[in-house]
């Protein structure tokens, strides 16, 4: 398994918007997607910070790749009116032997 991990600052009084827009526009994008498997979004316990993180799961690295490529653009235009910085994409591979209970639930 692979993930997309992106880092960002969301402008706080356009949150709702944001999570409305990842819902409603970014979502639907990402579930059309060969290997996407999850999204998940991070967000401050006390909205005072603008920090936000989001992790995509998917089956593969060339899964992620060829989203990165094909439709990544598009969603990162969708979503810039609601940021106050660039995003910052890393990549990684789950480790999946060190995550049972999690992966169980992924299969379910």
């Amino acid at each position: 398994m692979f993930a997309r991990i992106l880092d960002f600052e969301v402008k706080m009084e356009k949150k709702e918007e944001f999570v409305k827009t990842m819902k409603n526009q970014v979502l639907p994008i990402l579930k059309k997607q060969t290997g996407f498997m999850e999204i998940l979004p991070f967000f401050p316990e006390k909205m005072r910070e603008e920090r936000v993180f989001t992790i995509s799961l998917w089956a593969t690295k060339q899964d992620a790749d060829r989203y990165e490529r094909e439709f990544y653009p598009k969603i990162n235009d969708m979503l810039k009116p609601f940021l106050t910085s660039p995003v910052e994409v890393n990549y990684y591979k789950l480790e999946t032997t060190l995550c049972e209970h999690f992966m169980e639930t992924m299969a379910a």
